[in-house]
């Protein structure tokens, strides 16, 4: 093979390779909570698609963007008028119609109001971690949850909680608080960090 057939059979393989990259990337991303809310009226019945009561992750692993999600939907055919789906990496797992005993009382088994629903999770994570007193930070995980702000108030909220590095340890992490974003306009409305608990 000489010179010039080479170089472009190289050429050829490089762009492949990137193209592939790119592709492989795009499909590994997580979907976002509001999609998952999507995939999720599949699974339930009419009179529950898209009245979203909470939406919450656990804990993230290896990275910032959780990956095990749980949406909850007002269900007025369910005894305690929620079903759950567990969601992993985008997939579901299961459905479960909880015991939401005390959701009642507190008036957290109310839908969220839908036209506030306007900051999706990675754009929630994003603002969160762009807290200026995070900026020298080693941030290790994260955990969301989407849900009204309090019982007697009804503005849906994400609560964003982070785990970072310790500065004497940075292979053990720890919680250092939560960062409050309104829903409907993605502004802070809270920021309850205390980096202190990395020293």
């Amino acid at each position: 093979m000489n010179a010039q057939p080479r170089r472009w059979f190289w050429s050829f393989w490089s762009v492949l390779s990137l193209v592939t990259a790119a592709t492989l990337s795009a499909s590994a991303a997580e979907p976002t909570a509001y999609e998952l809310v999507k995939e999720g009226n599949r699974h339930v019945g009419d009179e529950a698609k898209n009245r979203v009561v909470q939406i919450r992750s656990e804990k993230s692993i290896g990275s910032l963007v959780p990956t095990i999600w749980y949406v909850v939907y007002y269900d007025p055919d369910a005894t305690a008028k929620a079903a759950e789906i567990k969601f992993m990496a985008g997939k579901k797992v299961s459905v479960k119609r909880p015991a939401r005993i005390l959701e009642p009382i507190t008036g957290a088994h109310k839908e969220l109001a839908k036209d506030k629903l306007k900051t999706d999770s990675d754009k929630a994570l994003d603002i969160a971690k762009s807290e200026p007193i995070l900026k020298n930070l080693n941030l290790k995980a994260s955990k969301m949850t989407l849900e009204r702000r309090s019982g007697a108030d009804e503005t849906p909220v994400w609560k964003v909680e982070f785990w970072a590095a310790k500065l004497d340890n940075p292979n053990k992490a720890v919680s250092i608080g939560e960062v409050f974003i309104g829903a409907e306009d993605g502004k802070v409305v809270k920021n309850d960090l205390k980096i202190d608990k990395v020293d």
